[in-house]
């Protein structure tokens, strides 16, 4: 079975409807390093951690590499970011938060990737330092 996709007619990365391309999208979101930072994301307890504890979650990564494929998942419409307002933020904690998109969220959801209740399972399971369980907590912008 084949995903539910449509490929880019005009060459450009932005489908003719909603502005939401499902190839570019499934394009990036497959890539493995990206992948995992989705499956933390879905499985995040607030569905929208802060680059800090993505960077926990994936030692492996530095926090620019993970900027830059947060980026690219936002460029093709995948991940919203969730800012906190100048003026509410606290000093020496995340105001940046990323969340799937909702146009993301249905794509997965036709095509069985990312469910949401696995991915919360597994990331429960991992051992958290107080910090990011401190972070992990804290309340999350409005999109």
């Amino acid at each position: 079975m084949h995903p539910e996709t449509t490929q880019p007619t005009d060459g450009g990365e932005r489908g003719p409807t909603d502005g939401f391309n499902t190839w570019l999208a499934l394009q990036k979101s497959t890539d493995r390093t990206r992948a995992n930072l989705l499956a933390d994301i879905v499985g995040h307890p607030k569905g929208a951690p802060s680059v800090k504890e993505l960077d926990y979650m994936n030692p492996s990564l530095e926090a620019d590499a993970i900027r830059r494929h947060l980026k690219r998942l936002q460029e093709v419409g995948v991940l919203e970011e969730l800012e906190v307002e100048p003026g509410t933020r606290v000093r020496g904690y995340p105001y940046k938060f990323y969340r799937v998109s909702e146009s993301a969220r249905e794509l997965f959801d036709r095509n069985d990737l990312f469910p949401e209740d696995a991915w919360t399972r597994q990331y429960e399971r991992v051992q958290k330092t107080g910090e990011i369980e401190e972070i992990e907590a804290m309340p999350r912008p409005s999109p």
